[in-house]
C-alpha cells in the first residue's frame, strides 16, 4: 500500500555520523574531467546538435556548428562543477555519490569552485560572441537555473526542485536553434517543450528506484515527500502534454511526417508504461523500465527529428 510520506531531513547527529573519506592528494586529469559530468554533457550534445541542425534545414555552417557545440558544452561543465560544489556534502550522504572528487577529498573547494568560473566565463564568451546574443543569454539562463535555483535552492528545499531544474535542461536545444535564427519562434519553444516535459518523468522514474537513498540524504524529492503513488499520478500530465509535440513539429512544417508518427508513437507508449505504473506490483522494476524507455525514447526522438528535418 502507498501512503502518503511526511518528509524530515536527517538529523545533526545522523549526519555527523556518516564516515566521512578522508582527504586525498592523488587528484588525476580525470578529476577534472568527472567533474563536468561527461554522462549529462553526451547526452545534451545531440540535443545542442538537432536544434542548430532544425534551424539550419541541412543548410549546414558547420564552423558555427563546432564553436555553438563547443560553447555549450563549456556552460553545461561549468554547471555541473558548480553542482559538485554545492553539493560536496550532501554528496557524502548517499553511497552512489561518496566517492566523487569532492566528497572523497581528492581536490580542494577553491579548485574546483575556480574551475566552474572559468569554465563559464570561457563558454558564455563563446556563445555571446560565436553563436549570438540570444545563444549566450540562453546559456546563462541554463546555467544560472541549474546551479544556483536548483542546485542551491530547490534541491534542497522544494519537491517542484525537479520541474524548475528541467528549464536548464532544455536549453541546449533552444541554444542550438537560436544560434542560427538569431530569433525565439514556435521551433524554439516546440523544442523546449520537448526537453522539458521529458526531464520530469525520467527523474521521476529514477526518483523511485532509489527513494531510500535520496530520504536517507535528505532531499525533498516528489517521491521522499509525496509518496510513490504521487509521482505515480504526477508524471501523467508531462507525457500527455509531450504527445502532441511531433505533431505540432510536423503540421507547422519544422519536420516531416516520420517524425510525427515515430515521435508520436514514442511518446504514447511512454504514456503506456506510466499508466501500468498503477497495477505494478514491483515498483522498482516498473521504474527502472519507465528510465531506461526515457533514455531510449530521447535518443531516437532526436535521432528521427535530424534525419526527417525538412529542407
Amino acid at each position: 500500500m502507498d501512503n502518503h510520506l511526511s518528509y524530515q531531513a536527517p538529523s545533526d547527529s545522523a549526519t555527523l555520523s556518516i564516515k566521512q573519506t578522508p582527504p586525498n592528494s592523488s587528484a588525476t586529469w580525470k578529476d577534472f574531467i568527472t567533474l563536468t559530468k561527461p554522462g549529462i554533457i553526451r547526452s545534451n550534445l545531440i540535443a545542442v546538435f538537432a536544434g542548430y541542425w532544425l534551424a539550419s534545414q541541412w543548410n549546414i555552417q558547420f564552423g558555427k556548428l563546432i564553436l555553438t557545440l563547443l560553447g555549450t558544452v563549456l556552460v553545461m561543465a561549468s554547471a555541473c562543477v558548480y553542482n559538485n560544489y554545492f553539493d560536496r556534502e550532501l554528496d557524502m550522504k548517499m553511497e552512489r555519490t561518496r566517492n566523487r572528487t569532492l566528497p572523497a577529498g581528492r581536490l580542494k573547494p577553491s579548485i574546483v569552485l575556480w574551475y566552474a568560473f572559468v569554465l563559464g566565463v570561457l563558454g558564455l564568451a563563446d556563445l555571446f560572441i560565436f553563436s549570438g546574443v540570444l545563444a549566450g543569454i540562453f546559456g546563462l539562463v541554463g546555467m544560472f537555473v541549474y546551479a544556483i535555483v536548483y542546485t542551491m535552492w530547490l534541491k534542497r528545499s522544494s519537491t517542484w526542485s525537479t520541474s524548475v531544474g528541467a528549464i536548464s535542461g532544455a536549453m541546449p536545444p533552444v541554444i542550438g536553434y537560436v544560434a542560427v535564427t538569431q530569433n525565439v519562434d514556435l521551433g524554439a519553444f516546440l523544442l523546449f517543450a520537448l526537453l522539458f516535459l521529458w526531464q520530469p518523468p525520467h527523474f521521476w522514474a529514477l526518483g523511485i528506484r532509489r527513494v531510500e537513498e535520496y530520504k536517507a540524504a535528505g532531499y525533498p524529492l516528489l517521491p521522499v515527500v509525496k509518496g510513490i503513488k504521487r509521482t505515480k499520478i504526477q508524471i501523467i500530465p508531462y507525457l500527455a502534454l509531450l504527445v502532441p509535440i511531433p505533431i505540432l513539429m510536423y503540421v507547422f512544417g519544422y519536420t516531416g511526417i516520420y517524425f510525427a508518427i515515430i515521435g508520436t508513437l514514442l511518446s504514447l507508449f511512454w504514456l503506456y508504461l506510466s499508466l501500468k505504473g498503477f497495477s505494478a506490483k514491483d515498483d522498482d522494476a516498473w521504474a527502472k523500465k519507465l528510465f531506461i524507455f526515457s533514455i531510449n525514447f530521447l535518443t531516437l526522438s532526436l535521432i528521427v527529428m535530424i534525419l526527417n528535418t525538412v529542407h
